[in-house]
Formats: structure tokens, sequence, C-alpha cells
């Protein structure tokens, strides 16, 4: 694969009538991109299909917000979630993500769905980027990146209980 380009600081955009949808393996390997999300994030078909989902991951964005995603999806739960996503040019761009499994018809778990929507700029600015600024520190602070990730997993797990609501509750108060 080859290097990633630098962040370049600009925000991409996409429609509040659009959805970008994503389908992956249990091991999160692409399967389906649609032409919204090839379109936001500079990637065709071919340089999606087979990629690990993580392509499109941000410097920015928390490793254990995806800790929380993956453990819930994998325990068979769905999830909303806010994410800052890299396109391939090195731009940005924010979602509101929707997470659930994907199950055959013998009800064996086979892949994941995700829909993105256009997030709440509000929301953004005023809690989701200084609360995952100050997960992101808390993991950077760290020597070792797993000790880093769970120390902010425990610092977001922290602030849910101290505000006495749980991540889905949360993430719907907002």
């Amino acid at each position: 694969m080859t290097a990633r380009p630098s962040l370049t600081g600009t925000e991409r955009f996409f429609d509040k009538s659009e959805i970008i949808v994503s389908k992956t393996d249990l091991r999160g390997v692409i399967t389906y991109a649609n032409a919204v999300f090839r379109r936001v994030a500079l990637y065709e078909e071919d340089e999606l299909l087979g990629k690990p989902h993580s392509i499109i991951r941000h410097p920015d964005m928390p490793r254990c917000v995806f800790k929380l995603l993956w453990d819930t999806i994998e325990a068979g739960n769905e999830i909303f979630a806010y994410v800052v996503n890299r396109a391939k040019n090195g731009d940005h761009y924010w979602v509101y993500a929707h997470v659930t499994p994907s199950y055959d018809p013998q009800g064996n778990m086979i892949g994941y769905h995700s829909n993105r929507r256009v997030p709440d700029r509000g929301v953004l600015d005023n809690t989701i980027i200084p609360l995952y600024k100050m997960l992101l520190d808390e993991e950077e602070k760290h020597g070792n990146s797993n000790k880093g990730m769970e120390s902010a997993f425990n610092m977001l797990v922290g602030t849910l209980n101290e505000k006495g609501v749980t991540y889905d509750e949360f993430i719907n108060s907002l």
C-alpha cells in the first residue's frame, strides 16, 4: 500500500440528503462502498474493495472510540458514533455513523453494515471535537499505544458514569 498523503486540514462535505454506505466482512475488510462513499473519500471502487475499512482512518480519531465500536458490534449490537475520516488526498470529513452487524439466513453474523449521515455541526464543535481531543491527548501521553487506548477508554467510561448515562444515552442526548 502506498503511503498516505499528509493531512491537508481541508474539510470535505456531503449533502444532508445523502448517505454514505459501506459493508465489511467480520475482519473489517470492505465488501461494498456506495458512490457517495467513493466520492467523498476520493477513492475508486477497486481501491476500496478488499481493503481494510481503516484505509479512511484519520489520526485525530481516538482509538478508544473504535474499541467501543468494535466491542459493541462484535457482541451483536448496533452503535451510533461520530467519526472523523480521512479522504485519499488527506482531506477529512465528519460523519454520524450507524453500524450494525449483518447476518446470513441461518442467523450467523457475517459482517457489518454502516450508514453515515451528515452530523450536526453544533454537536461536533461543542461536544464531540473537545471530547475526542481530550481522549486523544490521553492516548498520546502514554508510551505504549495499547495502554494509552485503555486509559482513554477508562476515561470515557468514567465520564459517562459521572453523567449517569450509558454511551447510547449520551449519544442520543446530543
